[in-house]
């Protein structure tokens, strides 16, 4: 099987299998070989590695992926992927195709069971529509991951590496930045992608922290705090987290002065320490 990571062959296997993109699960398939080899300095992989890929779409990434490492799991949800991939990857005899949703993969156990609990390598084209969910799952369920590199919508990676007090921002900012370093490594234009979206995507890499860069006895108090803070984004802290059942106002204000912050503060202005100190505080 030829490389797919061109326009040609990416429309011949659309072809030979009748294949109609589903806006349903945000489709566009990579056709820049260039774009490709920059994922895959970004992630460093090797022949040592297991990489879990989340949606491989043709297998066009994928195909790369096998070359340079030691195995590959990828997960896929759509029903009429899986016998393209069984085609496109046939001469590959290092990869797992999983047809499953990846929001409901105990991804825990699949650690166990195909990296032997060792750290894997996360690598995935994510849809839009659901970038943040797949990223929350596999950063809270805690699987041992050494890097995850993804594509994803360049304002979303924008907001990933954000500073406090700008308008990009946010929950998934300190998400992030609590358990990863982000880096920015290529800027991807809509022409890379079959068909092309409407905006520009990013490819990031969140380097794994070893150690948290700030320490808290409840983790989901703290995450609990920080969505409540920006779901209302406009409003001073004090209310937002009344407003989500998080604190009396009372309680808010209190620890506020103890922290030495104003008490009409919002929650974009603070940082992830000061987050953790507010709900053990609270």
């Amino acid at each position: 099987m030829a490389y797919l990571a061109n326009p040609a062959n990416t429309a011949a296997v659309l072809k030979k299998y009748d294949f109609h993109f589903q806006k349903r699960y945000g489709q566009n398939f990579l056709i820049d070989p260039h774009v490709l080899d920059k994922i895959m300095e970004g992630a460093g992989i090797c022949k040592e590695d297991t990489v879990l890929e989340i949606g491989p779409g043709i297998g066009t990434m994928t195909q790369y992926l096998a070359e340079q490492a030691g195995k590959v799991i990828a997960v896929e949800i759509d029903d009429k992927l899986i016998p393209v991939l069984a085609d496109t990857l046939s001469s590959y005899d290092n990869v797992r195709i999983l047809h499953q949703d990846i929001l409901k993969v105990d991804l825990e156990k699949l650690s166990q069971e195909e990296a032997g609990g060792r750290p894997m390598k996360v690598v995935a084209n994510l849809p839009y529509y659901i970038t943040t969910p797949i990223l929350m799952a596999l950063l809270e369920q805690r699987i041992p991951f050494e890097s995850i590199t993804v594509m994803v919508q360049k304002e979303v990676a924008e907001r990933m590496q954000a500073r406090e007090g700008t308008k990009d921002y946010g929950a998934i900012t300190l998400a992030i930045r609590y358990f990863t370093e982000p880096r920015i490594i290529a800027q991807v234009p809509p022409n890379c992608f079959m068909p092309r979206p409407n905006v520009g995507s990013a490819v990031i890499r969140l380097t794994k922290h070893k150690t948290p860069p700030v320490t808290v006895k409840d983790e989901a108090k703290m995450f609990a705090t920080i969505r409540a803070s920006f779901n209302q984004r406009r409003k001073t802290l004090v209310n937002a987290l009344a407003g989500g059942g998080i604190a009396e106002k009372e309680k808010t204000l209190e620890a506020l002065r103890s922290m030495g912050l104003s008490e009409t503060i919002r929650g974009e202005a603070l940082t992830v320490e000061q987050f953790a100190r507010l709900s053990e505080l609270l």
